[in-house]
């Protein structure tokens, strides 16, 4: 038997932004454990926001498990929060009451600040640095700084080495700004590994002194660009059979939806969402083909393909919770009468 250490991780009761928390638990295997073997779990709701102290009990189940390569026989379990009765989702708990479509294919492109001391990486102590320009996709010291890529590179490694749908990383538009992309079948599935992905690198970045920035706007109403979460999405529908028709169908669909959106894509998104620095205003939709300012972004490749493929909505911020992003873009797609074809149920 192996002592195994596992670190339940969970989503808090904070708004707009739900913390990442996590605790350890010692177990005991013959080998490491599969998802039914792990045991629910409780912990004090009073001190994340997600019970009063008269009555603090929360209970946490355990929805996926990867290895954990920064411990010796660790392991990640992410949790669902329940009520005490271990079977009531808590109401903090999103992810127990999404829309899913295992045929629905989701890509996350996660932008972030490194920040040390109240300023973003790289930043001199008072001012700012060269204009943003040199800094996406950019090498060299002058560009990325020291400890930025080495962080970055880490992280790649152990989400690969948990066996996340890990698919890249680049220096972005800003200085001390990143980003990295998740891929995943299925709004649960995608959304999980963003969590994980998120809590991965928060975790790695405590040994650097230094702190992840997700906000989406952190330099304020600056020349600066701020930080989104792009939404990349198909369903079975969208890529195998797709059509003109149905894509103005869609867009049409998603104006008509803009509020619903906007709603769970993240608190400040007015910041961000100005029609300046690649982004369409927060007041209006509009798509195109390459269009990097439009609110979906069409591929070229969509359009020779008759209008088959996947879209990237842009909206989303580097704040969101993919759970209810995914969740809401299912939902626009499913007001779309051929989108029954899909295997999207707006009543699921």
């Amino acid at each position: 038997m192996t002592k195994y250490k596992l670190e339940y991780i969970w989503l808090d009761g904070y708004t707009p932004v739900p913390n990442l928390r996590g605790k350890t638990q010692i177990k005991e295997y013959e080998e490491f454990p599969t998802l039914e073997q792990l045991p629910l779990w409780g912990f004090d709701g009073s001190s994340t926001m997600q019970a009063e102290g008269r009555s603090s009990d929360c209970v946490l189940k355990p929805v996926r498990i990867v290895p954990d390569t920064e411990r010796k026989n660790g392991a990640i379990v992410l949790c669902e929060v329940m009520m005490p009765d271990g079977e009531t989702p808590h109401p903090s708990n999103k992810r127990a009451t999404i829309l899913d479509d295992e045929g629905a294919w989701f890509g996350f492109e996660q932008e972030y600040f490194f920040y040390k001391n109240g300023r973003p990486l790289g930043f001199p102590d008072s001012g700012y640095p060269a204009p943003q320009g040199p800094y996406y996709t950019g090498v060299g010291y002058s560009k990325v700084g020291d400890v930025a890529r080495k962080i970055v590179e880490e992280h790649l490694d152990i989400c690969l080495a948990a066996g996340l749908n890990h698919e890249g990383i680049n220096a972005e538009v800003a200085k001390g700004q990143w980003e990295f992309q998740i891929f995943g079948k299925g709004s649960k599935k995608a959304a999980d590994e963003m969590w994980i992905a998120r809590y991965l690198l928060e975790r790695l970045t405590e040994k650097y002194g230094i702190d992840i920035e997700y906000h989406c706007k952190p330099l304020g109403d600056t020349d600066w660009n701020g930080s989104g979460m792009h939404a990349n999405f198909s369903t079975t529908f969208l890529r195998e059979t797709g059509g003109k028709e149905y894509f103005e169908k869609l867009m049409s669909a998603f104006e008509a939806a803009r509020e619903d959106h906007i709603a769970v894509y993240g608190p400040d998104n007015h910041m961000r969402l100005t029609g300046k620095h690649e982004t369409q205003s927060i007041h209006q939709f509009s798509y195109g083909v390459a269009d990097r300012g439009a609110s979906i972004r069409v591929p070229h490749s969509f359009v020779r393909n008759d209008y088959r493929g996947y879209l990237e909505d842009r909206r989303p911020n580097s704040q969101g919770d993919p759970y209810q992003i995914a969740s809401q873009i299912l939902k626009t797609i499913a007001t779309v009468p051929t989108a029954a074809a899909s295997g999207v149920s707006a009543a699921a």
